[in-house]
Parts: structure tokens; C-alpha cells; sequence
């Protein structure tokens, strides 16, 4: 069954009060909390580049607040272990069995923070649970539940202490975007109410959890003619093909495009997705999971110059884009 217009333009308005309500505690960045939040209800993860002291902390309080949900954070040093963020078994010495203790990992909106400082061993137990929402201890399997989102902020790979995050790491995560610095106007305002030091302290919500998981089922239906999916398999294509990867967009990675479009498109009040939806998302969505060749990038190449060059290689349908 296809979303149909109502349902389309009923969610394109609920979307701007979810991105308003957290636009409260993360100031002047509307394009970045569009991205989280299509992340979010495309059931993906968001990989975020940044400096310290962005905001990182206050946009996943503020986004759990929103879908009254919970918010962990995980902060992610070289001596943190495996066990710390998913949990433990302990023996129950009163009630003689085992029971197990949910690490921070089990929340609504998980905050790892500088990710790549861990060791590859801790990287690699957030693996299983971001692909499939669940941890398995002990031969058994617990869920996260819904929604589960991780927002992973890492530093620049040239710091020092900093471990290069996995191809099959990133290859999980949705999108990778950067909150950056504020501009003027958003500075001052921030200044002006330094009085509050905890702008997501303030958020009421919007939505509960429950509705998210429906809204997320509802968007699987937005339409994609064949045309847009043989365009995007075009593009992904050509990524594998060109000379300065080593390794192109995956399975993973179009999958990963064609959910973040449906909710992408939904967000203007569309029941179907267009090429622009692809294009405008191409960028943020696959730019990270480009394995550069070692050479192409020395000569000062880079994945989101591959993207664009393929963006404009790459001929967009020009019909058939609409709701059959």
C-alpha cells in the first residue's frame, strides 16, 4: 500500500514540529537536524565529524526529549572495553543464576562520543547492535527496542590517539554530516542565554516512542518508480568504477539511500521520490562509505569530489517519478 497524500502532508507538518521542538536546543542548524532526523526515522545511524564543544551532546538530548525517549552517553577512550557498552552477565550469588546488566547501549538516542578514540575491539561490538538492534550475550539475543539510533561523533582522523574507524564500521552508519560552529546571529543568542545551561533540559515532546516505530513503518511505503532505482544503482556503479576508489558504494550503502529518500521526499509532503531527493542526499549519505586509492587521494582527491563528479556524469530520469 502506498502513502498517500494525506498521510504525506500529515507527516511533512509533524516533521517541522519535531524539527522546530529540537531546533530549540541546537540553534541555527535546521540542515543538520533534518539529517538526524530523517536518520532517525529511516531507522539509521548518523556519524558526526566535529570539533568539541558543536553541540553534539545537546542535539541527541534534545532529539530524545522530542520522541520521549531515553539518551545515553558513551564516552570512548582506549581503555574502554566491549562489556562497557553493551552490558555484562553477572552471577546472582541470592538468586543462583546469571543475569544480565544492559550497558548504556540500550537507550532511544545513544551518544557515542569520540568513537575513535576506542580501540578497534570496543569499535566492533557496536557492529551487531547497529545493524540489527540487538546484543547477544551469552548466546542470548536483547533487543534495543524502537526507535535505536546511534550518533557517533569522531575527531579528525590526523589527532593524535585516534583510531581510523573500520570500512564495515561505516558502512553502518546512514549519514555523516557536521554540526560545525554557529553563525553570528545563533552565537549571540546562544551568549545571550548563557543563564541555561542546559537548552534540551527544556524540551517537551512532541511525539512518544511508539509513534516514531509507526511513522517509521508508514514512510516504508513512500513510492520509487524503477526509474529512480536504476538511477541510483547508476550512481553506485559508477563509484565502484572510477579509478581513485578502491572501494565503492555498497549493497548497504543503496539500501541505505533509497530509506533515507523515502523520508526524504515525505518530509515536502511527497508520496514518492524524486532524482533530486537522491542527489541532494548523495553527499551525506555516501560520501564516508568511499575507500579512496591511496595515490588519488595523496594528489588531494576526495569521496565527495567522486560524488559530485558521478552526480554529474550520470544522466537523472526525467519521468516517471511520481506515484503510479
Amino acid at each position: 500500500m502506498t502513502l498517500t497524500q494525506e498521510q504525506a502532508t500529515w507527516f511533512a507538518e509533524t516533521f517541522q514540529r519535531l524539527s522546530d521542538n529540537v531546533g530549540q536546543a541546537v540553534l541555527g542548524k535546521p540542515d543538520v537536524i533534518r539529517l538526524v532526523l530523517t536518520a532517525m526515522l529511516a531507522e539509521g545511524h548518523v556519524l558526526l565529524e566535529d570539533a568539541p564543544g558543536t553541540g553534539k551532546t545537546q542535539l541527541a538530548k534534545a532529539l530524545a526529549a522530542t520522541v520521549q525517549g531515553t539518551n545515553s552517553r558513551i564516552q570512548f577512550t582506549p581503555d574502554l572495553l566491549p562489556s562497557d557498552v553493551t552490558g555484562v552477565t553477572i552471577y546472582d550469588q541470592q538468586a543462583h543464576k546469571f543475569s544480565f546488566h544492559k550497558g548504556p547501549i540500550f537507550a532511544s538516542i545513544v551518544l557515542a562520543d569520540e568513537i575513535n578514540r576506542a580501540s578497534p575491539k570496543t569499535q566492533s561490538a557496536l557492529l551487531e547492535v547497529m545493524e540489527e538492534g540487538r546484543v547477544t550475550i551469552d548466546g542470548q539475543a536483547h533487543e534495543t527496542g524502537r526507535p535505536f539510533m546511534v550518533i557517533a561523533t569522531q575527531n579528525p582522523i590526523e589527532q593524535a590517539g585516534t583510531y581510523k574507524l573500520p570500512e564495515a564500521q561505516l558502512d553502518r552508519f546512514l549519514i555523516k554530516t557536521s554540526i560545525g560552529y554557529p553563525d553570528l546571529a545563533s552565537a549571540e543568542q546562544i551568549l545571550s542565554g548563557t543563564a541555561t545551561r542546559d537548552r534540551s533540559a527544556a524540551i517537551s515532546p512532541v511525539i512518544t516512542t511508539s509513534a516514531v516505530a509507526e511513522i517509521a513503518d508508514l514512510l516504508t511505503s513512500v513510492h520509487v518508480d524503477s526509474a529512480v532505482l536504476r538511477f541510483t544503482a547508476q550512481l553506485a556503479e559508477e563509484t565502484r568504477a572510477d579509478a581513485n576508489t578502491r572501494l565503492g558504494v555498497s549493497v548497504r550503502g543503496m539500501l541505505a539511500m533509497i530509506r533515507a529518500a523515502k523520508v526524504w521526499a515525505a518530509e515536502e509532503g511527497r508520496t514518492y521520490v524524486l532524482p533530486d531527493d537522491i542527489k541532494a542526499l548523495a553527499q551525506p549519505v555516501w560520501a564516508h562509505r568511499l575507500v579512496m586509492d591511496p595515490e588519488a587521494e595523496f594528489a588531494g582527491v576526495t569521496a565527495s569530489s567522486v560524488i559530485g563528479r558521478v552526480l554529474a556524469d550520470v544522466a537523472a530520469p526525467q519521468s516517471r517519478t511520481t506515484a503510479a
